[in-house]
């Protein structure tokens, strides 16, 4: 069958959009994060699986499309981990970050917050962040329990911490104006929630800088366990947790000040909560695929950037690595 723009020939285990560009990896990550695969029932799962197992061997039935095989693998790649080959508790999935992750963002950017109802927004979402950052990391190497505890108390009291410094010291500016004061107090979410993604990430995934990670080379074969690979991912993972934030706790903000002056909503303030909530939706479903497709999920590294001894075990130029979501 010739590629078409619409459906390319179907290769297992390759992404079906380029990964080169930064509009290949979008129309990549969308499929990913397709919310309509938190309801693929588990008989579905298995037809996909057993599909692309049959392709795989070359047993695969007559008539069965370049699309059907795409469609089998977009089911598998958004539910089963790359590396484990374990199902993905459903919270915890890409495809289930942004409707799990809205009540928490709405909470966090909720008006006139005190500590208390600070802190318990702040430890919900990195309890939530936590638990994806560790669903969806590279797990060539196992991770200890102790080390998820470790990082999960550090990322929870970061930003608990930074959440509740700049609240106060914000409440402590007598020189802002009443109105001033509400914007920059809507607005510290973002510095809290940026940083303590940083140390989520870097916490969380602390174990691949020690144990290192899989490279593999253009056959899928592994070629060793790279530190420096690691970090790469890591880096890559965090950078992509500091943008992601951005559009999500200063664009509502700003747009909920703008409406609040409206005298139809500050006449029906009962319709303010569904408002803001909305607003929340539509820029979490925008800018998630829009952060996570900064990078490629798989990337590449030139051989020569990494550890000696990898270098002597393979006539390849570049290696693969998992960089985890």
């Amino acid at each position: 069958m010739a590629e078409s723009a619409e459906c390319p020939v179907f290769q297992l285990g390759r992404p079906r959009y380029d990964q080169g560009s930064f509009l290949g990896r979008l129309r990549h990550f969308v499929e990913i994060i397709d919310p309509r695969t938190l309801f693929v029932s588990e008989t579905r799962l298995k037809e996909c699986i057993k599909l692309l197992d049959d392709y795989k061997h070359g047993t695969l039935p007559p008539g069965v499309s370049d699309l059907q095989l795409w469609e089998a693998q977009k089911v598998k790649q958004a539910i089963i981990h790359p590396d484990t080959g374990e199902k993905i508790f459903m919270p915890f999935r890409m495809s289930g970050y942004v409707p799990f992750g809205t009540p928490i963002v709405i909470g966090l950017l909720l008006p006139n917050q005190t500590v208390v109802s600070t802190i318990i927004w702040q430890w919900l979402n990195q309890s939530h962040n936590a638990c994806v950052n560790y669903a969806n990391r590279n797990a060539t190497k196992p991770t200890p329990t102790s080390k998820f505890l470790q990082g999960y108390v550090g990322a929870v009291s970061s930003a608990v911490s930074i959440a509740v410094g700049l609240n106060v010291l914000i409440q402590k500016a007598n020189k802002l104006s009443p109105a001033t004061r509400m914007i920059i107090q809507r607005l510290v979410p973002f510095p809290a929630v940026a940083s303590a993604n940083i140390c989520n990430v870097g916490l969380m995934r602390h174990n691949e800088l020690s144990e290192g990670i899989d490279v593999l080379d253009n056959n899928g074969n592994v070629v060793g366990s790279s530190k420096i690979a690691a970090r790469h991912a890591i880096t890559e993972t965090a950078f992509t947790r500091v943008v992601l934030p951005m559009p999500i706790f200063v664009l509502p903000p700003l747009i909920m000040s703008y409406l609040e002056r409206m005298r139809f909503l500050q006449s029906n303030r009962r319709l303010l909560l569904p408002i803001h909530s909305v607003v929340c939706l539509v820029t979490f479903a925008l800018s998630l695929p829009l952060a996570i497709s900064l990078f490629p999920q798989m990337s590449q590294i030139e051989v020569s950037r990494l550890e000696p001894e990898i270098a002597m075990a393979t006539d390849c130029k570049v290696l693969t690595y998992n960089k985890g979501l």
